[in-house]
């Protein structure tokens, strides 16, 4: 495992400064690192995407473990780095992207979608933080095949996905995370615990998707639906303090049945997670009928 001083030779071979810019704040604890590999529970032969690898330090661990990894890197001269190093030592089981990992706010990059293919998979990184939320989202919404999700990223995102409705925290990413699985917190990072340190506390968490999603419908159990039902569920957050009464008329002109235990007078933050499902779907059935 890369120790600060090997990270800080792979830079200057690289020839740059850690970017701000892209968020380049290096894990240097090991034991950290080793942490959030285990909570994955990834094995030899398994699949695993990582996105901004940087010098390699977790992509070291991944790949000692036998797992075969996708990594897509922003940074042309660490893509350069890690194909003249790791990529010569583990040449069958690394293999290098270059670009932003997203296309746009919604889709992955069109490389990465190649890839990954249909194949099962689970993402363990140490997220560039301006990436973490949209990245989550899509392989939420969109990758039934990823099956979990063990990250390093902002603290207070980490509370937005398991934040409980009427929390301030709470929003379209703690809805559709709770909808779609687990949430769970692997350990709170000091900023002592990555080079250079970042101004923001830091969090691990794991996402695990549930086997038995709770769905609003037969419609709603297809994967199909969770892209569309996170853009009606960021709709009802952007008027979080409206009654659902006003919402509800700008998506739809048709009245709806209200699910269990959702009245016109509640607002979007009271409801469960569940209950934003239903409500959703409730919407999308009357806009067709």
């Amino acid at each position: 495992m890369q120790t600060l001083s090997e990270i800080k030779e792979l830079l200057a071979i690289a020839g740059h400064e850690p970017k701000k810019s892209l968020g380049q704040n290096f894990l240097i604890d090991h034991n950290l690192i080793r942490k959030l590999v285990d909570a994955s529970g990834v094995e030899a032969g398994d699949l695993v995407l990582e996105v901004g690898p940087g010098t390699g330090a977790l992509t070291v661990e991944l790949l000692e473990r036998g797992c075969k990894v996708i990594a897509c890197e922003l940074d042309r001269a660490f893509v350069t780095l890690l194909n003249e190093t790791l990529g010569k030592e583990f040449s069958d089981q690394l293999l290098m992207i270059e670009g932003d990992c997203l296309s746009n706010k919604r889709e992955l990059n069109i490389e990465l979608k190649d890839m990954l293919g249909d194949q099962p998979f689970k993402l363990v990184a140490n997220l560039p933080y301006h990436a973490a939320t949209p990245l989550m989202l899509a392989l939420m919404t969109q990758y039934e095949q990823c099956s979990g999700m063990y990250t390093t990223i902002q603290h207070e995102v980490v509370e937005r996905f398991g934040a409980s409705p009427g929390s301030k925290a709470y929003g379209t990413i703690s809805v559709i995370a709770q909808c779609l699985g687990d949430v769970g917190l692997i350990a709170k990072l000091a900023p002592g615990c990555f080079w250079p340190p970042p101004n923001v506390g830091s969090a691990m968490m794991r996402w695990e998707r549930s086997s038995n999603v709770d769905s609003a419908s037969e419609f709603s159990a297809e994967m199909g639906w969770w892209p569309t039902m996170a853009d009606m569920t960021q709709s009802f957050f952007q008027r979080r303090r409206k009654k659902l009464s006003g919402s509800v008329k700008t998506m739809t002109s048709s009245p709806i049945n209200w699910p269990s235990g959702v009245t016109s007078d509640d607002r979007i933050d009271a409801l469960t997670p569940q209950q934003v499902n239903a409500l959703c779907y409730a919407i999308h059935k009357a806009s067709k009928a």
